[in-house]
């Protein structure tokens, strides 16, 4: 018993279960209830097991361990006790509409019967209450210290809830898994960046390079454009940051991911004009889908780069005719930079193409049974599309080059598709996303990568969001907690530094910016609030033997 308690109330996994549960969009209200759990039940060597909220309570605010909590002692150590105190009151900060909404949708309620399985209404055991749980969960968001377990065991509505110990383990041992593979990935990545900054460059010959991070002297004009797809009833409202340079400017688009916007990076698009490259950053329109019960359409995956080839288009048209870009845009040389969903935009854009057989195989119920990388119930959504009618490609002969921040990848493109990919193509990764995980969803997929022009960036203690900036004070986004998002400051930084030598070297065809590629120089700029490795090289055979596995079997995600 030992063993199943200290699996139980192991820390990551906790974290990790409550973590994926407070992402995405927000929306709706939360449900009260008067009535709270009084009892935690399980079951063990069919014996039945119990002890009351309040023990647990009393517990986890003030230490004292009562005469029933007591017994359990002798089953754990001082510090796995002292660790089931932290993992009752640690919280995660998220609104509670935030949670609600993806509670919602259709992919948080598969989440929710996968939690069903272990935490229920002591008396319907066989068949899970899901509407008892979300409002547990959303109600427990509500408090004033944030979601932690010991508030979802107050605000369960029942006088007993059941916790099934055998799936508990089990969901234990997948996040636990996922956790130690996803580490041991980012410790190869280090290594391997090492070892290039040492063969490459010594650190004391990059001390000249100007610091890419400071903005340039060019001046720029913003314009916002109003374009309409009819044949698509698509409205693109587009930001275009023209510099005034005498020469026409190579173009770098930016596609932003779900529930944000073009203001989200304006910091970006900024940067990288203040040194002469036109930016282009349309605003991806918004489809309610069945009432907001998915949080993206199968048509999207289609929608998303036509955007980007239709103001690629109309822009074309512009750079003849007005007077504000005429001759103005060099519309043959293209890059694209996308995060999250506009990640993968970007490589759709650069090449990669959605792999039907792939999503077939990765989409059955029992795998996504055992799933709890959420970004693969987004990329099932494709599925739909496959007896549809969609052009062989999404790829743009324009682009030349693509910068993808944490990415969807793993079954959308799978192998095949990212094999694809012909043009120079940076991975940035965050080794703490939730949401497309680093290892399924940036680091294997580089890793099939037969590009030689690839690079794979990870922020080591970065999120999914921590790249995003600060959106503009009326798109009504709620702001993120702290803990969601990280050194946003430093991670704007890189973004900043990363992007802006990959775009003029392969886009613009300034190769002087060459240096700044490299290990080595990331070495340089790196921070212990956030840091960051670049590598050019990771086969997946190291990778699968870095994380113990056959070299045809990466653990399940």
């Amino acid at each position: 018993m030992n063993s199943l308690l200290k699996k139980w109330t192991s820390k990551v996994s906790q974290h990790s279960l409550l973590l994926a549960l407070s992402t995405l969009l927000p929306t709706l209200g939360v449900s009260h209830h008067a009535m709270a759990a009084e009892r935690v039940f399980t079951s063990y060597s069919g014996l039945e097991l119990s002890i009351s909220v309040a023990s647990l309570e009393t517990y986890a605010k003030t230490g004292a361990v009562n005469e029933e909590l007591a017994i359990y002692q002798q089953y754990l150590s001082a510090k796995q006790f002292q660790e089931l105190r932290q993992i009752l009151s640690n919280p995660i900060k998220v609104s509670p509409a935030m949670l609600s909404q993806f509670l919602h949708t259709s992919q948080g309620e598969f989440l929710l019967r996968r939690l069903g399985e272990v935490i229920q209404n002591r008396t319907t055991q066989v068949k899970p209450d899901l509407k008892t749980l979300r409002s547990a969960l959303v109600s427990a968001a509500s408090e004033p210290e944030g979601l932690t377990l010991l508030n979802i065991l107050r605000k369960y509505p029942t006088n007993g809830v059941y916790i099934n110990l055998p799936q508990s383990l089990a969901i234990a041992n997948e996040l636990e898994q996922i956790v130690n593979k996803t580490q041991q990935a980012i410790a190869l990545v280090t290594n391997k960046s090492n070892q290039e900054a040492a063969n490459i460059y010594n650190s004391k010959g990059l001390t000249h390079l100007a610091d890419l991070s400071n903005p340039g002297k060019i001046t720029s004009q913003k314009y916002q454009l109003r374009l309409f797809d009819s044949t698509r009833n698509r409205l693109l409202l587009t930001d275009v940051y023209l510099p005034q340079t005498k020469q026409n400017a190579p173009v770098i688009v930016i596609s932003h991911g779900l529930g944000s916007n073009s203001s989200n990076f304006e910091y970006l698009a900024t940067h990288l004009a203040s040194y002469g490259l036109a930016v282009v950053v349309p605003n991806h329109p918004t489809e309610n889908t069945k009432q907001q019960q998915d949080i993206i359409s199968a048509a999207e995956f289609q929608n998303r780069p036509l955007d980007i080839k239709y103001v690629l288009n109309q822009l074309e048209v512009k750079n003849q005719s007005d007077v504000e870009f005429k001759g103005k845009l060099n519309l043959q040389q293209v890059g694209v930079f996308g995060q999250s969903l506009g990640g993968y935009t970007a490589l759709a854009l650069a090449g990669a193409k959605i792999n039907f057989e792939q999503l077939q195989r990765d989409c059955q119920p029992v795998t996504l049974n055992k799933t709890w990388n959420l970004s693969l119930l987004v990329q099932c959504r494709a599925l739909e599309m496959k007896n549809k009618s969609l052009p062989d490609s999404l790829q743009d002969k324009r682009v030349k080059a693509a910068i993808a921040v944490n990415p969807i990848t793993s079954s959308i493109f799978g192998k095949a598709g990212m094999n694809q990919v012909k043009v120079p193509v940076m991975l940035i990764s965050s080794s703490e996303d939730t949401i497309a995980p680093a290892l399924y969803e940036q680091i294997l997929p580089f890793s099939w990568l037969a590009n030689s022009q690839k690079y794979l960036a990870v922020l080591v203690g970065g999120t999914h969001f921590t790249t995003i900036g600060n959106s503009n004070p009326n798109s009504q986004q709620i702001p993120l907690p702290p803990e969601l998002v990280g050194d946003a400051a430093q991670a704007r930084r890189y973004i900043n530094t990363l992007s802006l030598p990959f775009f003029q070297n392969y886009v613009a065809n300034n190769v002087q910016y060459t240096p700044y590629l490299s290990a080595a120089y990331a070495k340089t700029i790196s921070r212990n609030s956030l840091g960051l490795r670049i590598v050019q090289s990771l086969s997946f055979t190291e990778l699968a033997q870095s994380l113990g596995s056959e070299s045809k079997n990466i653990p399940p995600r």
